[in-house]
């Protein structure tokens, strides 16, 4: 036990997994007083799907997983309806981007707007010094410039930085990340250690409110309710309309189903949400030279001090590329890669990163031809 953390109180996310339960372990060996929280993020009967799928994401098994690892760490262990303020900051953010053409993250907003932000407000009214999450990640203090910053987790295949570019200074200076310099089969080590029920119990990858990993008929569901017809239109190749979309919201970026058959392989190349077409090429025509973000936060740097050299992801799981970053108007950035990178797309997250570093990223408004 590390007796400077003896009065620190800590309020540990607990979704009912493996990796937060660890992490609640582990501040509780480290000596801090530990709060459990287990954050409600939506109702299985207004999201549709399989609604008897209890096991997954804010159903009740999760609920009762995080309550029996709390009983058997000995901690207080509270549950937090969210479901409100998750509605408004994620799942209508989400409707809306496919509407406009665009696909987007909505892990990156719920991080900045729900499980920071709100977390951080509930861990106020505990009087809780710090929050944490099983995040495989590392935040620390940089003391040459004074930020704090954001490092790769040790389990490569596992981290999770790419989700955490919206996080503030304020939000990381009161941040652990327990679970930084653990790799999983590590992380189930401990948990079997502690007999944790949660030890064994397989990952989620699904967006946690589309329970049955179907957005097209989360996406229809959403519309009826809204009264909202979604118009069909042209898919063009060539210059020439070769079909019929369903709609601008069921397609994205280098997607390959549900546009036809063509005699070779093609993909979505661009999304004109303004004429309402869907056009199509190959290969060579999803690579492109650069980007345009928005919403930028910077987290490694303050700003932008003229061009900035760095490495850029564009989706989750991708592999960072080398490129320049440079300030464009309105607080946006522009970002071009040495090489041509594979289905840019409008929506998903720029996180930018100097080595293990993480910068800071934005939200790709354009692709630059």
């Amino acid at each position: 036990m590390n007796n400077s953390n003896k009065n620190k109180t800590v309020v540990v996310a607990m979704s009912g997994g493996v990796d937060s339960s660890v992490a609640a372990a582990l501040l509780l060996e480290q000596g801090y007083n530990v709060i459990g929280v287990t954050m409600k993020m939506y109702n299985f009967d207004e999201v549709g799907g399989n609604v008897n799928r209890e096991s997954s994401c804010c159903g009740l098994d999760a609920f009762n997983d995080a309550r029996m690892v709390a009983v058997k760490l000995g901690i207080p262990h509270y549950i937090l309806d969210l479901s409100e303020q998750f509605g408004k900051y994620v799942i209508d953010n989400f409707v809306d981007e496919y509407m406009h053409g665009r696909t987007p993250n909505p892990c990156v907003i719920c991080n900045t707007k729900i499980k920071w932000g709100e977390l951080l407000n509930k861990a106020d009214a505990l009087g809780a010094d710090y929050i944490a999450t099983g995040h495989y990640a590392r935040v620390g203090f940089d003391e040459k410039s004074k930020r704090y910053v954001i490092t790769r987790g040790k389990d490569i295949d596992k981290d999770q930085t790419y989700a955490l570019w919206g996080l503030k200074q304020d939000a990381l200076r009161r941040t652990i990340f327990p679970l930084g310099d653990l790799t999983k089969p590590e992380v189930r080590q401990i948990a079997a250690k502690y007999e944790l029920k949660t030890a064994t119990k397989p990952e989620s990858f699904e967006i946690c409110f589309v329970a049955d990993d179907d957005y097209r008929r989360f996406m229809r569901e959403r519309f009826a309710k809204m009264n909202v017809t979604i118009p069909s239109g042209d898919i063009m190749f060539d210059g020439k309309v070769t079909g019929k979309h369903d709609g601008i919201p069921f397609y994205t970026i280098g997607q390959r189903s549900g546009i036809g058959a063509h005699g070779q392989r093609v993909y979505i190349t661009e999304i004109d949400v303004k004429n309402n077409i869907v056009k199509i090429g190959r290969e060579a025509e999803l690579h492109n030279k650069g980007l345009i973000a928005g919403n930028v936060n910077f987290i490694g740097v303050e700003s932008l001090d003229g061009n900035m050299r760095m490495q850029a992801m564009v989706r989750y799981k991708d592999t960072p590329a080398a490129a320049t970053a440079s300030a464009e108007a309105d607080g946006k950035i522009r970002v071009d890669f040495d090489e041509p990178k594979r289905a840019i797309t409008p929506g998903q997250s720029l996180v930018m990163y100097d080595g293990e570093k993480l910068l800071g990223g934005g939200i790709i408004e354009k692709i630059v031809d």
